[in-house]
């Protein structure tokens, strides 16, 4: 619960300290602007409400990890991908586009805040407990943290302590460990392809180089 509020918080923070004319640069996520993440940001909040509020009495069939699969990358013809841009450009103005996102991330973080961890929920066809619900979210907010501000150099970057913990997720889902001279940001966005390696960072990755990018969905 720690991490995901400091993910959450941080993420938050950082969309509120966007100029208005940054939400027309690109982001991180290919073929969305800053405005388009901000927006899938928007429904990642609603999901979490949710999900929250859906109970489960089955056994847990994922946890924190194993809730997240590697998939193949997009092509740009996912129906919900084609959407977000046209709903982000019906906001208008920026402003309007920050506040629902805060309205509507608060109301997701108070709900995490008051929930009861070991209850199960479901999401996604699958059941897991809420505590490992919210563990996996940590990943899904600092990736799109470093999204946010790939083309932003002074905005603020996620903390380290959630940096440190989604590179121990995705090398659990990698099954294997990134190089130790890798930082923590480096590691997130080589092993998700959202930076190309360097010579030198291919040479240390090895046979690892040949599995990447992992795509998490």
């Amino acid at each position: 619960m720690d991490l995901f509020s400091r993910s959450w918080t941080a993420l938050r923070t950082a969309v509120v300290e966007v100029p208005d004319e940054d939400f027309e640069r690109p982001s991180g996520c290919t073929g969305w602007l800053v405005r388009d993440l901000v927006c899938h940001l928007v429904i990642g909040a609603q999901d979490v409400l949710i999900t929250l509020v859906t109970p489960a009495d089955s056994e847990p069939t994922v946890d924190a990890v194993t809730y997240w699969d590697v998939v193949e990358p997009p092509t740009g013809e996912d129906p919900l991908d084609a959407l977000i841009p046209r709903l982000a450009a019906a906001y208008g103005e920026p402003r309007w586009l920050k506040f629902h996102f805060d309205d509507v991330g608060s109301a997701a973080g108070r709900a995490a805040r008051l929930a009861d961890h070991a209850t199960r929920v479901s999401t996604r066809d699958e059941v897991l407990t809420v505590g490992d619900f919210l563990s996996a979210y940590v990943l899904e907010w600092t990736l799109h943290h470093l999204d946010l501000i790939a083309h932003l150099p002074t905005a603020a970057e996620p903390p380290a302590e959630t940096l440190a913990a989604v590179r121990a997720t995705l090398e659990k889902i990698a099954g294997t460990r990134f190089p130790a001279s890798f930082t923590d940001k480096d590691a997130l966005l080589l092993g998700t392809g959202r930076r190309a390696p360097t010579t030198e960072e291919k040479a240390a990755l090895g046979d690892v180089a040949a599995r990447l990018p992992l795509v998490i969905g």
